[in-house]
């Protein structure tokens, strides 16, 4: 590589991202398309996912909406359609799309524990389930599944939003054997992405209190929180072939919060 020469790390590459329509998944979706993907936005916030896949037009880069509930199968047997149809193959599938709730578990009904569930967790499956199919026909692929620093370690009264991200970290590294030259050799590598507090929409109302606020900081050696493309930058790297040699792996960005 000639230095100095500027390239975009996953040219020509199709990308479809869950939960893109702000917050970590927005941030991706925008990073990705600069660097040459062609991406699937995808949220169950039409008008602001829309939005995104209009900006990353704007700049020149290709990328299409489609409405998706990714607890839905139905939904992820139309996304996965749309995108073969649309750009002809899959090459990086981002499960990014997720959802916060601050409970103990006493306050925490059954309804909210399997609602949570079907987005963090099982949203998560159906994705990885779907894209196994279109990868394969590619030669190979890589599966990015947002997991928390939450799901590293355990946290207070947060503790079905910590299960459904310890899920997602063991569910990716039992997929990334399972797709492996070890397993059935799909040529099909699967991470997890750990980010600490990032000051995303879904974590807005944590931060109206100050207290509250400087406690989280607190969390972080670092001295500060994130911001989403912090995390970007972390998919980008999985998604692109920099990462040939990477799978099964948790990529822990959050600024120090598990190191203590």
């Amino acid at each position: 590589m000639i230095l100095g020469c500027k390239m975009k790390r996953v040219k020509g590459k199709v990308v479809i991202i869950t939960g893109a329509a702000s917050g970590l998944g927005r941030a991706t979706a925008l990073l990705l398309a600069r660097e040459g993907a062609k991406v699937t936005v995808t949220d169950i916030n039409e008008v602001d996912g829309k939005g995104v896949a209009e900006e990353i037009r704007r700049e020149g880069g290709e990328a299409i909406f489609i409405k998706q509930d990714v607890s839905s199968e139905r939904d992820w047997n139309e996304v996965m359609g749309r995108t073969l149809e649309h750009f002809g193959k899959l090459d990086v599938l981002v499960n990014n799309a997720g959802v916060f709730l601050g409970k103990s578990i006493e306050d925490t009904s059954l309804e909210e524990w399997r609602r949570l569930m079907g987005i963090n967790l099982d949203g998560i499956f159906l994705g990885t389930k779907y894209a196994i199919g279109a990868m394969k026909r590619s030669g190979g692929g890589s599966i990015i599944n947002m997991s928390s620093a939450g799901g590293l370690v355990g946290t207070n009264d947060a503790s079905a939003y910590t299960a459904s991200k310890g899920g997602v970290r063991l569910f990716t590294k039992a997929a990334a054997i399972e797709f492996s030259k070890a397993g059935h050799d799909y040529n099909i590598r699967v991470n997890s992405v750990h980010p600490g507090v990032i000051e995303t929409p879904m974590m807005a109302p944590f931060f109206e209190d100050e207290t509250v606020r400087k406690e989280m900081t607190v969390w972080h050696p670092i001295g500060h929180l994130g911001e989403a493309e912090d995390i970007a930058y972390g998919v980008l790297y999985l998604a692109s072939d920099e990462s040939k040699f990477v799978t099964g792996a948790e990529l822990v960005i959050d600024g120090g919060w598990t190191a203590r």
